[in-house]
C-alpha cells in the first residue's frame, strides 16, 4: 500500500501541463521574462502581463524585469491542478534624489557640480563611482562568531536567521546583481549580436543571458573582462537554449 502511494506521488510530480498567469501590477507588464528554473522551459508576457508556460508540481518560476525586483514562485499542488496564478511584483527603485539647480551657472562643469545642492547625501557606490560614501547596505554577519559568539548572543541578528530575513536579503542582492549584469551585458553586445551571431531571438535574449548567469560563469567572467569564456559561454549556451526553444514549440 505505502509503495502504491509513493508511486501515485511520484506520478503526479512527473506530469507536465501548461499553467496561464497574470502579472497583476497595472503599468509596464509586457515583455518579463518567466523562467521555469526547474524544467529551463521560459515565456515572456504579452501587453496585458499574461503569459503561459510548461510546468510540474512543485517546479520554481523566477520572475525577471528590469523594473521589478525579481521574484520565484513555487508551483504548488494547489497552483499546478487549479492551472492559473497571479503574481505581483515589487517595483525597482533605482532613482536620484531630486536636485535643485541654483539660478546662476557659469557653464564651468567644475565649478557649477559644486553648487549643486541633493536633498540628502547620495552613495557613489550605489552606482560604482568613486565618491562619498552614504549609508552602506545592511550586512549579513555570520551565524556563528559574529551574531552567536562564545561569550554573546546577537538577538536581533540570530531572530533575522530563524525567521529567513538574510536567506530572503541574499536572494533579492543575487538577483539583483545578475539584472544589472544583463543590463551591462545588453549595452556592451545588443540584441541583434546575439541573432546574428548564436540564432536566439531578439524577444528572448534577456532570458537567454539570465540562463547563462544561472547555469556558468558568465557573471564572474564578465566582471573580470574574461570576454573569451565570454563568448565560449554564449556559444556553449546559445546551442543548449535552442534545443529548448525547439523543444518546446514540437
Amino acid at each position: 500500500m505505502f509503495l502504491f502511494f509513493l508511486s501515485g506521488v511520484s506520478r503526479v510530480l512527473s506530469q507536465e501541463k501548461r499553467i496561464s498567469g497574470t502579472i497583476k501590477n497595472e503599468i509596464d507588464v509586457e515583455g518579463i521574462h518567466i523562467l521555469n528554473i526547474t524544467s529551463r522551459y521560459n515565456t515572456v508576457t504579452n501587453g496585458d502581463g499574461a503569459f503561459s508556460i510548461v510546468v510540474r508540481s512543485l517546479d520554481t518560476l523566477l520572475i525577471s524585469s528590469i523594473i521589478y525586483v525579481p521574484g520565484k514562485v513555487v508551483i504548488t499542488p494547489e497552483i499546478f491542478e487549479k492551472g492559473e496564478l497571479f503574481i505581483s511584483l515589487e517595483p525597482l527603485v533605482n532613482e536620484l534624489d531630486e536636485v535643485f539647480l541654483g539660478p546662476k551657472l557659469t557653464g564651468n562643469l567644475e565649478l557649477d557640480i559644486k553648487t549643486i545642492k541633493t536633498e540628502k547625501q547620495f552613495n557613489f557606490d550605489d552606482v560604482g563611482i568613486p565618491g562619498f560614501k552614504g549609508v552602506p547596505q545592511e550586512k549579513i554577519p555570520n551565524l556563528i562568531g559574529q551574531v552567536i559568539t562564545p561569550t554573546a548572543v546577537n538577538i536581533e541578528g540570530l531572530y533575522k536567521y530563524l525567521n529567513g530575513y538574510y536567506k530572503k536579503l541574499k536572494i533579492k542582492r543575487k538577483w539583483q546583481n545578475e539584472n544589472v549584469t544583463v543590463s551591462k551585458i545588453l549595452n556592451t553586445y545588443d540584441a541583434a549580436f546575439f541573432w546574428e551571431s548564436y540564432q536566439v531571438p531578439e524577444d528572448r535574449v534577456y532570458d537567454f543571458l539570465l540562463f547563462c548567469i544561472e547555469t556558468s560563469s558568465l557573471q564572474t567572467d564578465f566582471k573580470n573582462e574574461n570576454y573569451a569564456n565570454v563568448l565560449a559561454i554564449f556559444s556553449e549556451k546559445g546551442l543548449i537554449y535552442n534545443d529548448r526553444i525547439s523543444e518546446k514549440k514540437e
